[in-house]
């Protein structure tokens, strides 16, 4: 007889565990536990069928694996979570016999200190992984070190945060490893690559966060904890693979005055060299740099003796020329070319750090007081700007405070132009020896004064755009996501109207245009008067039953008058005796071509001309008609030979793809009426 097999030793109940009896294998508080799952990435699983996984007869919501949990038990900050229970129940004891001092020095002094250092090696084997899972570290970072001190999130957590961000964009400052950024209503999207990993994060904007008591700062303040040990790592192999000091030093007078990104002070040996640190990143760093060097200028001074040893007769000049290129330095990126139709088409390459680096290089800017100080900062200095001056009212760390600065070349403004009042420069001077200055409405000579979108985009696109569409006061582009790439049918702001639309939008477009501009000839009140008795009809409908006196007489007299023929009626007259011509002149050859014996076809080229003359489309209708037909015809052949399970997700695909195109088709129509209306 075989054995029998226990219920809830095998299948789903063996491989699930419910939240209560993980809490009870474990020997912890359900606090603790959420503490260590989150520390060690351990997540509730949902299993497929929780009546088999549930080992009770009542179901429970929560399950996680058996094998996560067993895991567990051999975690050496289980034991520090024991010793704080064990050392709570030391001070409610001490308390509660009135020992306040040995409470407080038990609290002091016996608290064990819990290090994260394995973890974060365990988790991440290797510093691509921890690379890979930076965005939600980046975003949480960011968002506590926004938030005021309460008593939920204390101070001293705010201000780790605040350094370890800025030490991080000191480090996307020095590299130029900073690509793109975005403006939303939640915040300001960043991306940067680091050694080949793209990280997106979001950092919300420098408005009074008000803190809520919906949500619950311990679950966030764990991941808080564990984040700070990770951006703490992965901030040291950053400034240690380019040879700076960890940790930079901290100015606290220059942060106390909101200085912030002025606030890092980077040490090492090549701080400022900056050729050295990108020949780092890319891979191409050498411990001898002066003998490389040396090196490279020997084999290129060679090649050039070569080169001009050679004489006309030896040689072409195309040969030369050929030699000289072979020569020169790669500085732009190879882009990829599709090889024939059909082909994957993919991504080309982003801009190279030394382009991004000298992006805004060779310009000195000044933020006005209404400009958001601390991103425009960040994404001017990463992107190559070295001068940048702001009001003093905004913090310290400026190039100048001096808004009339002749060496500024642009001002970044966020408000009216008519409200924009500069100083300027009198001749005229006083005893002391002083130019006097006066208030005066104007601008500097010579500067050219941009909104802060300005910015965003030329990062975005990776070039400097024309400055004269962003002039303060101005209708903006639309400032579109980097990150959203417009397919073949989806609508695009950015592409000319006449490149998006199919043949059948722009005979519709037509159309609406001829609608309107022949509703359009006429005012109403000859629209009316166009139409013989309508109003005299429209008066008789709204007499309500009553006698209107003069109506009867009105309605003859508009009958009653001629006034000639209008120029439609004309019209119809002229065609009227065109086609009686024209079936007289067919009748008449006809009867000639019987008389000499000859056939004769009844479309005659004269007909065919008329007829092509009075509906010039329409066999293009036909034509676009029939094939419309067969079309749908053949799909429907093919949607016959699908299965039932492959045809219901066909129509799921097409009914999603056509609401799609509607919504596209819906902006386009809407840009067109616009543009019509312009």
């Amino acid at each position: 007889m075989p054995k029998i097999k226990k219920k809830g030793t095998s299948g789903q109940a063996k491989n699930f565990i419910t939240r209560t009896q993980a809490v009870r294998k474990l020997q912890i508080s359900l606090p603790d536990f959420r503490r260590l799952c989150i520390y060690k990435g351990i997540y509730p699983r949902e299993p497929r069928n929780k009546k088999k996984a549930s080992k009770t007869s009542t179901p429970s919501t929560t399950f996680y694996y058996t094998k996560d949990i067993q895991y567990l038990l051999h975690e050496p900050i289980l034991n520090k979570f024991r010793h704080l229970k064990a050392l709570s129940k030391k001070i409610a004891k001490s308390l509660g016999r009135g020992e306040v001092g040995d409470a407080a020095r038990l609290e002091k002094n016996g608290k064990p200190r819990i290090s994260l250092d394995h973890i974060i090696k365990e988790r991440y084997p290797t510093f691509v992984d921890a690379l890979r899972d930076l965005d939600d570290a980046l975003s949480l970072l960011f968002l506590f070190a926004n938030l005021p001190s309460t008593s939920t999130v204390p101070p001293k957590t705010i201000s780790l945060c605040q350094r370890l961000c800025l030490e991080f964009q000191h480090y996307l400052i020095v590299t130029h490893s900073l690509r793109k950024s975005f403006i939303s209503i939640k915040g300001i999207y960043y991306q940067a690559t680091i050694q080949g990993q793209d990280i997106l994060w979001l950092v919300p904007h420098k408005f009074v966060q008000r803190v809520t008591g919906d949500v619950d700062f311990r679950i966030m303040g764990t991941f808080v904890e564990f984040y700070t040990t990770l951006l703490g790592f992965v901030n040291y192999r950053l400034y240690t693979s380019i040879g700076l000091v960890y940790p930079p030093r901290f100015d606290v007078h220059s942060d106390e005055q909101g200085g912030e990104l002025d606030a890092i002070i980077l040490e090492g040996d090549r701080v400022g060299n900056t050729a050295v640190i990108e020949r780092q990143i890319n891979g191409h760093a050498e411990t001898k740099h002066e003998k490389g060097q040396a090196a490279g200028d020997t084999a290129i001074q060679k090649r050039a003796d070569e080169i001009g040893q050679m004489t006309p007769a030896d040689t072409g000049t195309e040969q030369v020329d050929q030699l000289i290129q072979e020569e020169a330095p790669a500085d732009t990126i190879d882009e990829f070319e599709v090889q024939g139709e059909g082909a994957d088409i993919l991504d080309q390459p982003s801009q190279s750090d030394s382009e991004a680096g000298s992006l805004f290089a060779p310009y000195s800017f000044f933020l006005s007081r209404e400009t958001p100080r601390q991103p425009l900062e960040f994404i001017l200095r990463a992107f190559g700007c070295k001068r940048i001056s702001w009001d003093e009212a905004l913090g310290a760390g400026a190039f100048t405070n001096d808004e009339f600065d002749p060496s500024i070349t642009h001002q970044v403004v966020d408000r009216p132009p008519e409200m924009h009042d500069i100083l300027s420069t009198n001749n005229d001077h006083d005893d002391s020896g002083l130019v006097s200055k006066s208030l005066t409405r104007g601008r500097m000579p010579g500067r050219t004064y941009i909104q802060p979108q300005w910015v965003w985009d030329c990062v975005n696109q990776g070039r400097l755009l024309r400055p004269d569409l962003y002039t303060p006061g101005a209708t903006l582009p639309p400032h579109l996501s980097p990150w959203v790439k417009p397919t073949k049918t989806a609508y695009d702001p950015t592409v000319p109207l006449a490149d998006q639309e199919n043949s059948e939008e722009e005979e519709e477009g037509g159309s609406d245009e001829g609608e309107e501009e022949e509703g359009d000839g006429l005012p109403e009140g000859d629209d009316e008067q166009a139409r013989p008795g309508s109003k005299g009809k429209i008066d008789a409908a709204n007499d309500h039953g009553m006698d209107v006196a003069g109506a009867d007489s009105d309605d003859l007299s508009v009958d009653d008058e001629f006034g000639g023929f209008t120029s439609e009626e004309g019209k119809d007259g002229d065609m009227v005796e065109a086609e009686a011509a024209d079936d007289h002149t067919e009748h008449q050859r006809e009867l000639e071509a019987e008389a000499a014996g000859l056939p004769y076809k009844t479309g005659s080229t004269l007909n065919k001309g008329l007829v092509k003359a009075r509906s010039p489309s329409s066999t293009e209708f036909a034509k676009k008609a029939a094939r419309r037909k067969e079309e749908e015809e053949e799909l429907e052949r093919r949607k016959m030979m699908m299965s039932k399970k492959k045809r219901k997700l066909y129509e799921k695909m097409a009914y999603s793809n056509k609401e799609k195109d509607d919504e596209a088709k819906k902006l386009r129509s809407k840009r067109r009426k616009l543009e019509s209306a312009q």
